[in-house]
């Protein structure tokens, strides 16, 4: 066995990595795949496309790299975590478009649901926020609204899952329908304390459990392929989701170790070991793995818009042609001359949880360029991640003494200290950055015995470049209390 593949299915595209024994590349396939929105606060994904992209970048990334079946020793699969696909168990065919995570469509619901006194019943429970964010909201909303679709469920004809499950319900032929602890946790239905799909929570989104996959640990052997277009007999050995994959892969295996994925949004986590502490200051307890038996938690703050607000640039304004022309724009000029993107652009996540808020760009004048607000889209990124390590730190009483980054947008050395700056510890770029296929790669090759423990995994990760604070912090404050006041003008402001 020389080799693990990892299955990335993220929000805008499908990859596939495939990992030697000392966690380096040894091939890379990726396929952009459609973005739908049929109205405004909608977002959809084809997920027949999703399985199609990924089964064909598994199976390209196998031919680049010269690997045949008896190469490789397991797949591990990290997703896209809380989007939400519901299909017919006969024919394996969805019964309707994926709800992405971005989609906000139900935010009414919460309001509801709240309104109803079921906010911290949920909270207690799951960990999470009512918010449109998570899955619960989304499966019901498409059992209300799909022809048929509650009364088949019912009867058991229909399956539920994550992108996780969908991938090895298509991967396995329909062998397996599971999902592991870290992406059942962000479905509002499942309790992180007894480990288990929760009743009360179900009836009250009035899900029946017929729809719902087992829960396994993170990493195991579940199944093996047995589909059209990859070999046959792999075992699929590892599943979580995108952001506790990535806390793996960056050898946060202890409390208090943080990292921050840099992607189509933003993810803050922080190792918070066997404990799951409750949040007051509006981030979320989630299980960042279960393995060996044991389960490890962490707190989490999202960005809902990150890289998104850089696609958005490019594909909405036509400000760029390639999202890494950005870099060399912001940086031609020395500030924004007191311009600020606030990319709520779906709504705004951690520690706003606002789903009415939309995007604003404030303090322009004839004397704005491309150019400013190229560099106030980095600054967004930033600003919105420091608000996110302020809310930890005063929730756990830890400081940080580092960040350790990763995702595709930490390639930009002008974020990386932006972020050095706002934060005021050092950020830590690894040497790969490609950390959420590599987590869903090590929780597969430990479970066949492909890496040994945690401790080979952690001498593995090294660094590439740390970023050191190079303005005050009485300049940093400022800063961030100004994009305070410009979140302030970006709030409560669409209705349904």
């Amino acid at each position: 066995m020389q080799a693990v593949l990892a299955l990335d299915q993220g929000t805008t595209s499908s990859r596939a990595i495939v990992f030697g024994r000392d966690g380096s590349i040894l091939s890379l396939s990726q396929q952009e795949f459609r973005q739908f929105f049929p109205r405004p606060g909608w977002v959809e994904h084809d997920a027949e496309e999703i399985w199609r992209t990924q089964r064909d970048v598994a199976a390209d990334a196998l031919r680049k790299a010269g690997m045949r079946a008896a190469d490789v020793a397991a797949i591990g699969i990290t997703n896209q975590r809380e989007t939400t696909v519901v299909w017919d168990r006969a024919s394996g065919e969805p019964i309707a478009p994926a709800i992405v995570w971005q989609d906000r469509r139900t935010a009414s619901r919460c309001d509801a649901l709240r309104q109803q006194g079921h906010e911290a019943l949920f909270a207690r429970k799951t960990g999470l926020v009512l918010d449109a964010y998570f899955s619960g909201t989304k499966l019901e909303w498409l059992l209300d609204n799909v022809q048929g679709a509650r009364a088949r469920a019912e009867r058991g004809e229909l399956a539920f899952g994550t992108i996780d499950t969908w991938l090895a319900w298509k991967l396995s032929n329909g062998a397996v329908h599971a999902t592991d602890p870290s992406n059942a946790s962000r479905t509002l239905l499942y309790d992180i304390h007894a480990q288990q799909w929760d009743d009360e929570l179900l009836a009250i989104l009035r899900v029946p459990r017929a729809l719902l996959p087992q829960v396994v640990g993170s990493s195991g052997v579940l199944a093996k392929t047995s589909c059209e277009g990859l070999p046959r007999a792999f075992a699929i050995a590892g599943i979580a989701g995108d952001q506790q994959a990535a806390l793996f892969g960056q050898a946060c295996h202890k409390p208090g170790m943080a990292k921050n994925t840099y992607g189509t949004g933003c993810f803050l986590l922080m190792n918070t070991g066997d404990k799951a502490p409750a949040s007051r200051n509006r981030l979320v307890t989630t299980v960042a793995w279960r393995r060996a038996g044991e389960t490890s938690y962490a707190l989490e703050g999202s960005v809902f818009i990150a890289g998104a607000a850089i696609q958005w640039l490019r594909d909405g304004l036509g400000l760029i042609a390639s999202a890494p022309e950005i870099n060399a724009l912001a940086a031609s000029v020395a500030d924004t001359q007191g311009v600020f993107f606030v990319p709520a652009l779906s709504g705004l996540g951690a520690p706003y949880w606002d789903p009415h808020a939309r995007g604003a760009i404030v303090g322009i004048t004839r004397g704005s360029t491309r150019a400013h607000l190229a560099r106030a889209t980095l600054e967004a990124i930033a600003f919105q991640s420091a608000e996110l390590l302020a809310a930890m730190t005063a929730d756990c009483g830890i400081a940080a003494k580092e960040l350790r980054v990763d995702g595709g947008a930490t390639a930009s050395d002008l974020l990386m200290q932006m972020q050095a700056d706002l934060l005021g510890v050092p950020v830590v770029r690894p040497r790969i950055t490609e950390t959420t296929a590599l987590g869903a790669a090590y929780l597969a090759g430990l479970a066949t015995g492909f890496w040994k423990d945690e401790a080979q995994i952690a001498a593995q990760w090294a660094r590439d470049r740390v970023f050191e604070p190079a303005i005050s912090r009485d300049a940093a404050e400022g800063h961030i209390a100004q994009w305070k006041r410009a979140v302030e003008r970006a709030r409560d402001w669409a209705r349904d």
